[in-house]
């Protein structure tokens, strides 16, 4: 597998952890268990937010979904699959942060709406990342050439991709360690989350 594609495995495994805490904290309280401080929850919807919009899906679309277009056509109902995920899920996230600002301000009556919207908005990422990971890479790697891949690696390494600036890195590598400093446990220390950051290191 190609640097850029291990790249992006890495990228949905960060979205997939804060998705994992997410989803842990709002099944706490569905059980009528204590919920974290709501500065927890507002970081790591930030954090999809910003890493998804303005790193994950530019280099996608700018780079491996248009080299793929250039050498084939048999995986063009997918990408405009993948493609119209990327242009909704601005919308879906910002869908999902306004239910969260109605529980924020309004308390514990917004609760199920935020909840429900949470559910909808991970099963749409999820699938996402599934239909990439699963159908669109095979095709990636069987089609694209060397020369395909040495670009499309370099820009998913932060060469010469004056979009995704070493600032927008560096403020997202600051705002997972706030998430990890302030989400309480067992998520704080689990696992999925403590592996990114080993992984990042």
């Amino acid at each position: 597998m190609t640097n850029a594609l291990n790249i992006i495995r890495w990228e949905h495994c960060s979205i997939e952890s804060v998705l994992h805490a997410l989803g842990y904290f709002v099944d706490q309280m569905w059980a009528g268990k204590r919920a974290p401080e709501n500065k927890v929850f507002r970081a790591m919807l930030q954090y999809i937010d910003l890493f998804s919009e303005h790193l994950h899906h530019p280099k996608e679309d700018r780079h491996l979904f248009r080299r793929l277009r250039l050498r084939t056509h048999q995986a063009d109902d997918l990408l405009d699959l993948l493609e119209a995920d990327h242009r909704s899920g601005a919308e879906k996230i910002r869908r999902l942060q306004q239910a969260f600002l109605r529980y924020d301000e309004g308390g514990p009556a917004y609760f199920y709406a935020f909840a429900m919207a949470f559910r909808a908005y991970a099963r749409f990422y999820r699938s996402h990342m599934h239909c990439e990971e699963e159908m669109l890479f095979p095709v990636a790697e069987a089609v694209l050439t060397e020369d395909d891949w040495r670009e499309i690696d370099a820009a998913f390494a932060g060469h010469g991709d004056y979009q995704v600036s070493p600032q927008t890195k560096h403020d997202l590598d600051k705002l997972f360690d706030h998430i990890l400093s302030i989400t309480p446990a067992p998520i704080g220390a689990a696992p999925e989350l403590a592996r990114v950051v080993r992984d990042r290191g």
